[in-house]
C-alpha cells in the first residue's frame, strides 16, 4: 500500500488492517498488479471500507448496464466534478473495457463532444445532469433513457453509478487521493 495514497490523512499499515481488508486488497492487488491507492485510502476507516467496496461491487456485478457504460458514466461525472483520482483511474477502464485510447480524454475534457452512439449520449446527459443539478431531474430524463433503448432497471442503474461516484469523487477530492502511476497509461495502445 502507497503511502502517498492521499495526503490528508494517514494511509494505514497494511498489517494492522483487518483481515477480511487484506483479503480483499490482497484480490485486487493480484487481479490489477499493483494496489490502486483508492483501497489504501478507504482503509484509513475500515467500516467505510467495507461499505463502499460492497456497493461499488454491487454496481460492476448486478447491473443492467456492461461495464464499459459504467465506467464512461463514472468518467464523465468525475470530469465535470474534476475528480483527479477517478478520472485517471477510471479514465484507464474506459480505455481497456471500450478498447478505445482516446475515449477517456474526451469524456474528461467535455463529454457532449466524444464519439459515443446517441444512446449512449442520453445516459451520459441524464448522468451529467444528476451530478449537476439533481433538482432539475425529471420524468422527462426517465423517458429520454427508455427512448432511447434503456431499460427500467438500467435506468436505476445508471443513477446509482452516478449517484455512488458522485460520493467518491467527493471523498478523493477531499482526502486529496493520488492515481497510482500505472493508472496513467493502462489502456493508451490501440486495441484491434
Amino acid at each position: 500500500m502507497a503511502d502517498d495514497a492521499m495526503t490528508r490523512f494517514p494511509v494505514p499499515d497494511y498489517e494492522d488492517l483487518p483481515e477480511d481488508l487484506r483479503e480483499r486488497i490482497d484480490e485486487e492487488t493480484e487481479r490489477a498488479g499493483f494496489t490502486p491507492n483508492v483501497f489504501s485510502a478507504f482503509a484509513y476507516k475500515p467500516s467505510h471500507f467495507r461499505a463502499f467496496f460492497a456497493y461499488h461491487d454491487a454496481l460492476v456485478e448486478d447491473s443492467a448496464l456492461d461495464r464499459e457504460e459504467i465506467e464512461m458514466i463514472i468518467v464523465a461525472v468525475s470530469g465535470v466534478n474534476h475528480c483527479y483520482y477517478c478520472n485517471v483511474a477510471h479514465g484507464a477502464l474506459v480505455r481497456i473495457y471500450a478498447k478505445d485510447p482516446t475515449l477517456a480524454d474526451q469524456l474528461v475534457a467535455n463529454y457532449r463532444q466524444a464519439d459515443v452512439s446517441e444512446r449512449r449520449m442520453a445516459m451520459l446527459d441524464v448522468a451529467v445532469k444528476l451530478t449537476e443539478s439533481p433538482r432539475e431531474v425529471t420524468e422527462a430524463d426517465v423517458e429520454r433513457l427508455t427512448a432511447a433503448g434503456y431499460s427500467e432497471e438500467a435506468v436505476w442503474d445508471i443513477a446509482s453509478v452516478t449517484a455512488m461516484f458522485n460520493l467518491s469523487n467527493r471523498m478523493a477530492m477531499f482526502a486529496d487521493m493520488r492515481p497510482n502511476e500505472e493508472f496513467h497509461t493502462l489502456g493508451r495502445e490501440k486495441r484491434e
